[in-house]
Order: C-alpha cells, then structure tokens, then sequence
C-alpha cells in the first residue's frame, strides 16, 4: 500500500550496537524460565519495563524492535492462562515444573516495531494511560512517536489499542496511518455498549482507519495473517525481508508454555475457544514446518523465540539474537 501524502519518510536511526552475546542455552529445557524474566538479555538496553525495556534485531534488511509495554501481576495464573476446567491440576502441576507459581498471574505486554526502512509499522500500542510503558520504551530505542508512519491493531482488546491516543481525539502517533482487520473493527464498532477503550481508540477515529482482509499486504513485507478465535477477526503478522521472515502471533502466542504444549489449551480470554485451539494449531505447524522466528505478545520477555514439534505438541524455545 501507498503512503498517505502527509507523512514525510524520516532518516533511519542509527542502529544500537549489541555488547554482548547470549549465554548458550545448553541442555537445560528452554521452557524452565520465569514468567518475569529470562535469562541474560543479549543487549544493552535488552531488560523489561523501565530498566530498558526493548529488544533490537536485523531480519534480512528491516530492523525489528519488541517493545516492552510493561507487566501486570495480580490474581492467579489458572484459570487465565489455562482455562480448561478439566485440566487444572495437569496445568498447575506443569507451570510449577516450569518454574512457574500457579497462584500468580504474570503478564507481558510485547509490541512490535518494525523498521523498513521507509516505513516504521507499529504492531499494536500497549495499555495506554499511566499503566502503559510503551512511548518511553520507544524513546529509549531511538524513536519519536511521530516517526511512526503505520500503526496495525491485531485485535481490539485494551491491552493492544489503548495506546492509539494520549486523550479523546489525540492521537499518539500522529503522523501514522491506522490500520486494522475489516472483521475485527466491524465486530468491536457495532458494539451496543462499546467499553472507553473502543470508543476512544477505535469507534472515534473511524475515518482515520484502514481496514483489510486476510493475507493483505499492511506495506512492503509485511501481510496479515487469519488468527481467529481469541477475537473474531483477529490477525497474526508476517514479516519478510529477502530470505528472512518472522510472525507476530499477537495473542494467538497464547501462553509461551500452556498453549504449546497441550494442544486443547485455552485461555480464560479466548472468545471462541474452539476456533482459538484451531487457530493455534494451525499457526504452530507453520511456524515449526518454516522454521520462522516468533513473537508473541503475551510471552516472557522478550517473547522472541522459535517453535519446535515435540511429539503431538509443540515447544517455544527461546532466541537470541544480534543485531
């Protein structure tokens, strides 16, 4: 797609160096890491929330950055991360093997830049308000709101548009086109009783959006991708530069062990729970047959990894990588 005539195309920023290198994994499970906290960060400026909070690689010639948007806590991780009635015990006795207390509930808020060169695509914008840590991350990667140029909305849960404007009718990221599913806009809009997320950051900004179908093209290299279930018309994101090319799951991550490992899972927020089981079936296969780097917005931080087959499931192995 074109660019709207009222942006300008800004000079890129220089690339921040990685001072370090990723300890190996060895052979411990990579899957034995906390919700929090992974281990060693792989580069300055490579830690969650206010110590840093994003994460800076080259994928073929784009430079993509996973923003931190901060982490909630509070509650208990089961039943929102594992909703199946039927499978508590088996899920709580998993996240404890894991490392993980099932009696607390961590969450990670994952954004994504991606950089082309021409354009800055802002995939999704965090919470928004005094919670979200989104714009400061930002800063700290080298950029300006006004630098982004696209701004793509996988789906329309606070968590991912709350960051659209800073107040009614003021938009965050001014100089960005908005863009979103046709489907997921159509269902949050005709809302009876829209929530002040959709309202604000959606319903109120309708003439600004562009709205696509599935498999379309958002700009050069990067296309949506149908990740039904958790919302209605969700989309995942893939991203191609030359022979490299990498998916943002959005929340059809799921959880980064639940969700992979045992393949009825379902989250406590998954709308059509069947779909979302399916969704994320079919999103897993590709991902480990492709052997794509992942990204997923709920996953612990920086939620960059790969997936891989382990019998009848699957297993997100995290990676690390330089710029």
């Amino acid at each position: 797609m074109n660019d709207s005539s009222h942006r300008k195309d800004l000079p890129r920023r220089d690339a921040l160096k990685l001072l370090g290198t990723a300890a190996a994994l060895g052979a411990a499970s990579p899957l034995a890491l906390g919700q929090a906290q992974q281990a060693a960060p792989a580069a300055t400026g490579n830690t969650p929330g206010n110590a840093g909070g994003f994460y800076k690689f080259k994928l073929g010639d784009f430079t993509v950055t996973v923003l931190s948007d901060g982490q909630a806590t509070g509650g208990t991780a089961l039943p929102n991360w594992g909703a199946n009635p039927d499978r508590q015990d088996v899920y709580a006795q998993t996240l404890r093997d894991n490392f993980l207390d099932p009696a607390n509930f961590t969450n990670n808020f994952n954004p994504m830049l991606v950089d082309t060169g021409t354009q800055r695509v802002l995939i999704d914008t965090g919470r928004g308000g005094e919670q979200g840590q989104l714009t400061a991350n930002l800063a700290r990667a080298g950029y300006r709101p006004q630098d982004v140029t696209v701004v793509f909305l996988t789906h329309g849960h606070g968590d991912h548009i709350g960051g659209v404007t800073t107040a009614p009718g003021t938009l965050r990221y001014p100089n960005a086109r908005l863009v979103m599913g046709e489907a997921e806009f159509g269902y949050w809009a005709s809302q009876a009783q829209p929530n002040a997320a959709v309202q604000n950051n959606l319903i109120a900004n309708r003439a600004r959006f562009t709205l696509l179908g599935e498999n379309a093209e958002i700009v050069p290299g990067l296309t949506t991708v149908p990740a039904y279930g958790h919302t209605p018309g969700q989309f995942a994101v893939l991203v191609r530069s030359g022979q490299s090319q990498m998916m943002h799951l959005a929340d059809a991550g799921g959880h980064y062990i639940l969700s992979l490992q045992y393949p009825e899972q379902y989250l406590g927020f998954d709308m059509d729970k069947p779909t979302a089981v399916a969704t994320r079936a079919r999103l897993f296969d590709r991902a480990a047959t492709d052997r794509l780097m992942v990204v997923g917005y709920h996953f612990a931080w920086p939620g960059v990894g790969y997936v891989r087959r382990a019998g009848n499931a699957y297993q997100y192995v995290p990676g690390f990588v330089q710029l």
